[in-house]
């Protein structure tokens, strides 16, 4: 059975692989994307709208436990991804 994990924009559950996987470092959000970086993740929807309200509600901050994050990071990414 495959892990679960909720996403920070939509708030559902899913299973760990359809979601994207974030962390602290140094201050700034980033995607974890062969899940293998040390520390608390956060995980989230790879959707625009998923990405774009756990931003707006500062839900990356609070899953991470770190204040003041940068997200610029997670949008770079998404747009990049969303274009392809």
């Amino acid at each position: 059975m495959e892990p679960v994990r909720t996403c920070l924009g939509c708030r559902q559950r899913a299973p760990r692989s359809s979601l994207v996987r974030v962390v602290a470092r140094d201050g700034r959000a980033v995607v974890d994307a062969a899940v293998r970086l040390p520390g608390r993740g956060a995980w989230v929807h790879p959707d625009s709208g998923c990405i774009e309200n756990a931003i707006r509600r500062k839900a990356f901050g609070r899953a991470l436990r770190v204040t003041d994050l940068v997200t610029s990071d997670i949008d770079e990414w998404a747009e990049k991804t969303m274009d392809n």
